[in-house]
């Protein structure tokens, strides 16, 4: 299943030429690619999928996509954690 996941941006780094950052999916966090939203801020909201910021997001609807996530049990667990998937 693709799945495009809502996460809170932590930390952005661009000092690799490649604007990339760290994003908190509620409590778990991943470095994510942000080339794609170049001026996402810390404390804002993207979508990611793949590995891939791919649009900013607002936070009541991130919130509201993570707790419809949480409601299905560990299907946000098992996207963000590779090895649990396989």
């Amino acid at each position: 299943m693709c799945l495009g996941v809502p996460g809170r941006v932590s930390a952005v780094d661009d000092s690799s030429g490649l604007t990339m950052g760290t994003v908190d999916f509620g409590g778990v966090q991943r470095q994510v690619c942000l080339a794609y939203v170049p001026d996402v801020r810390i404390g804002e909201y993207v979508v990611v999928h793949v590995g891939f910021a791919i649009s900013r997001l607002d936070e009541a609807e991130a919130l509201r996509t993570l707790q419809l996530l949480q409601a299905m049990g560990d299907l946000l667990e098992r996207e963000l954690t590779p090895e649990a998937g396989a």
